[in-house]
């Protein structure tokens, strides 16, 4: 039990479980705003004399095609994606990238071309170079 309870008690479970608590608080907070604000927008696009917005009935009153409701999922993913990069992911990045500099540790900044890629780079503006081509050794043509 001792063991269970050092874990439970640990910062990391707790982190976690506001992140549920929160989360389930911002997923009703994005259900309602697209249900009642995106949605009735969307809806407008199936014309006047479409009630049902952008949704076909097929053959009965549970058959229906409603595309305005997974136009509505997507925008409601594509919100809740764009806040947690923006409110999350991205403070983080930084911060660790800020700790790295305190710290005195190496960066990570822009990825270079893998080794293997340079080397073939080089190679190919050495035999332009030797066969009487324009590249230099070292320098790079534009991609195309």
């Amino acid at each position: 039990m001792k063991g269970f309870k050092d874990f439970i008690m640990q910062g990391n479970v707790i982190d976690l479980a506001v992140g549920v608590v929160i989360g389930g608080a911002f997923t009703a907070l994005i259900g309602a705003f697209v249900e009642y604000l995106i949605q009735p927008v969307i809806n407008v696009f199936g014309g006047s004399g479409n009630t049902n917005g952008l949704a076909w009935r097929i053959t009965n009153e549970a058959t229906v095609v409603n595309f305005g409701a997974i136009i509505s999922a997507i925008i409601a993913f594509l919100i809740t994606a764009a806040v947690v990069y923006f409110v999350f992911v991205l403070p983080m990045t930084q911060a660790r990238k800020f700790d790295r500099k305190r710290r005195g540790l190496p960066v990570e900044e822009e990825t270079t071309a893998p080794e293997d890629v340079q080397l073939l780079t080089e190679i190919r503006d050495l035999l332009q170079a030797q066969a009487g081509g324009t590249a230099r050794p070292g320098t790079t043509p534009p991609q195309i």
